[in-house]
């Protein structure tokens, strides 16, 4: 008999080769003396041991820290020709001091805005309803008394006709100063000679007659000393 070969086994296929090392692109950590002095300090010893780096902390710059050294001469603005602020305002005081107070008595005023007040103060005093000897043709009788400022006063009988004549009269001569003339009491023919119309009509009158006496424009026109003397 013939002997039989052997049988041949297949061989397995070689291993795959180690994948490259990876490589990394940061720098390595700087060398600091400490360090250096730790790792010779370790290998002395002889122990292979391994130091991690150490930080070195360095401290933050001062913000707060003024751009402008702080000084104790104060600004060029603050002082005037060499002097300081309280010399300057004291010649300034001095050079032009304040107008004095003047006080002045205006009691017996003799200047031609004066001249024209004569009157102190006016008053309607009363009324009298006056009529005719057969009863016909009433009419009232306003009495005013002036108080001047010689200390007289001075006692007027005035019909309302009378009034209303002054202020046509007051208009006429003084066109400019119309709105200054009050306005005379209203008419009635009904109600002329009832107590509350009377009443009314007096404190009208009274008003009209003390805005034209104390105004001095008024009371030194030739008008109204026909108004009074007549």
């Amino acid at each position: 008999m013939e002997p039989t070969p052997p049988t041949s086994h297949p061989k397995p296929p070689p291993p795959p080769p180690p994948p490259p090392p990876e490589h990394n692109d940061l720098p390595p950590p700087a060398t600091t003396p400490e360090t250096a002095t730790g790792d010779s300090a370790s290998m002395q010893g002889g122990a292979a041991t391994t130091t991690a780096p150490t930080r070195v902390s360095h401290p933050a710059p001062d913000t707060t820290q003024q751009s402008h050294p702080i000084t104790n001469t104060p600004p060029p603005f603050w002082t005037r020709q060499g002097r300081s602020i309280s010399t300057a305002s004291y010649h300034s005081i001095n050079q032009h001091p304040p107008n004095p107070i003047l006080l002045e008595d205006h009691t017996e005023e003799t200047h031609e805005a004066s001249q024209g007040c004569w009157a102190k103060s006016v008053a309607i005093d009363d009324y009298t309803i006056l009529t005719g000897p057969s009863g016909i043709g009433a009419y009232v009788v306003w009495h005013c008394t002036v108080s001047t400022l010689q200390g007289g006063d001075l006692e007027l009988r005035k019909r309302y006709s009378e009034f209303d004549q002054l202020r046509v009269d007051l208009v006429r001569s003084f066109p400019h100063a119309e709105a200054m003339i009050p306005q005379l009491p209203r008419k009635s023919v009904v109600s002329k000679f009832r107590a509350r119309f009377l009443e009314h009509r007096k404190q009208g009158l009274n008003h009209f007659l003390s805005c034209i006496l104390l105004n001095p424009e008024f009371a030194a026109s030739p008008v109204l000393k026909g108004f009074i003397f007549s």
